[in-house]
């Protein structure tokens, strides 16, 4: 068991012996934030550990204000916004070092009733359909993100009281791989690192990117469940230890008109035996069963493009010259490109380079999944290589709005075959939700262009 990982036992141990008196017991909602209870920990021994707990079934039907919301089959005022089941996974259960004595635990969403059936729109549970989907085929996905994030001086509460104007970023200028202005940042940047190694995550190095107080810090892949149920905790956790530093930082994936925050998501495949399979002889060093991936992937990344970039502010991300995509083609090592291929040999796999920080990743590793398993199936042929600047070719374009990518998601058969009509709308819902809500903003560009001058 990885450092930092708790088995029932040894957490049991460390209750009765007063090292730990808190357990966090969360969900993922829509937006991939932990929602859950601060429970008193003989009780979460005496009741939640065999039982469960319970939680209002509204958390997979507000928008990111927690506003109810209509449109929903799950939860609604006819439905009475009932109750679900948050049934701990016990192989998520870790020590969180950034609060004192406690530990925490993911749980997957049960409906009340039928007892125990899965709450279908669940991100983790429509992770863990498409993991599902492999497995039938004798497959596992592994998963790496790379997820950018802005740091600022200013505290969260100085930041919401200035409206997030006029902040003060902890670089002053590009300190992309520079020691000297990750040095700057060491102390935070150290102390994420060390509480996530203690908190079960292999970390693998932080550095600096392009714009003014930007970083990152990488993570040694793994299987994609516990990759995605690791990159939850650690936004959660890096939030929490900011603020405990009278710092912020934010993962939005453009925040200014410089470079956004990218979430890279590297994935490779294995047979059940652990052999990986996209090595191979054929273009780039891939297999047969990897150009078919590839080629879902390039099929299916219009209409899935929602699950990837799931919020109004995603697409101003997409800028050319920006190192965030515009066309959907795929390269080797070519970061112009959609999707990149790196690696070789064992390590040969795909980077989808659509993602920005704000991605929920279950949904982006579940339709990265699915674009793949369409291109499997369908055994897709895959299109030469791009060579070159894909952001002036002619190749097809990421959408440029969230519009367009959720009237695509919508309409998507692949979707609906691969998800299920239940959770394609309730998805494409939410997308409606936020663009009526942006929609009837008022904002500061308006006023500014419009008050006087108009």
């Amino acid at each position: 068991m990885r450092s930092g990982m708790l088995g029932p036992a040894e957490l049991r141990e460390r209750i009765e012996s007063g090292e730990l008196d808190t357990v966090l017991v969360a969900m993922t909602d829509m937006q991939g934030r932990l929602q859950g209870k601060r429970c008193a920990a003989r009780y979460f021994l005496d009741e939640v550990l065999d039982h469960a707990t319970e939680a209002c079934d509204y958390l997979l039907a507000v928008d990111v204000e927690m506003n109810t919301v209509d449109g929903y089959r799950n939860a609604s005022w006819e439905g009475g916004y009932g109750d679900v089941v948050l049934r701990p996974d016990l192989a998520t259960l870790r020590a969180v070092p950034w609060w004192p004595g406690t530990a925490l635990v993911l749980c997957d969403v049960e409906q009340v009733r039928p007892a125990r059936e899965p709450v279908r729109v669940s991100p983790r549970q429509v992770l863990r359909a498409q993991l599902g989907r492999l497995a039938e085929r004798g497959l596992r996905a592994y998963v790496g993100t790379e997820l950018e994030f802005l740091v600022f001086d200013d505290s969260y509460e100085a930041a919401w009281s200035s409206g997030y104007r006029g902040l003060t970023p902890a670089n002053q200028y590009n300190v992309d791989y520079s020691m000297l202005g990750t040095a700057r940042l060491e102390p935070l940047l150290r102390r994420i690192r060390n509480d996530m190694t203690g908190a079960g995550m292999y970390v693998e190095s932080a550095k600096g990117e392009c714009s003014p107080g930007q970083h990152e810090i990488a993570f040694r892949y793994d299987e994609a469940l516990v990759t995605c149920d690791n990159h939850s905790i650690y936004k959660t956790g890096a939030k929490e230890i900011a603020a405990q530093e009278g710092r912020s930082l934010t993962f939005m994936a453009k925040y200014n008109e410089r470079e956004g925050n990218s979430c890279h998501i590297h994935l490779s495949l294995r047979a059940g035996d652990g052999t990986p399979v996209f090595a191979g002889d054929g273009q780039a060093g891939s297999s047969p069963l990897m150009r078919h991936f590839l080629a879902g992937q390039l099929a299916c990344l219009r209409e899935f493009t929602y699950l990837l970039a799931p919020n109004i502010n995603s697409y101003k991300r997409f800028v050319e010259g920006s190192f965030a995509p515009t066309a959907l083609a795929w390269g080797v090592d070519n970061r112009t490109c959609a999707l990149r291929v790196v690696g070789e040999g064992p390590s040969l796999r795909m980077e989808n380079r659509i993602p920005g920080g704000d991605v929920n990743p279950y949904l982006a590793v579940a339709a990265t999944i699915a674009a793949g398993l369409h291109g499997i199936d369908n055994e897709l042929p895959l299109e030469p290589e791009f060579h070159g600047n894909a952001y002036r070719s002619d190749r097809p374009r990421v959408p440029a709005t969230l519009r367009e990518a959720a009237r695509l998601f919508g309409e998507s058969g692949a979707a609906r075959a691969a998800f299920g009509d239940d959770v394609v709308d309730h998805y494409r819902n939410a997308a409606r939700i936020e663009l009526e809500a942006f929609d009837a903003a008022v904002t500061d560009w308006e006023r500014i262009r419009g008050f006087e001058r108009l």
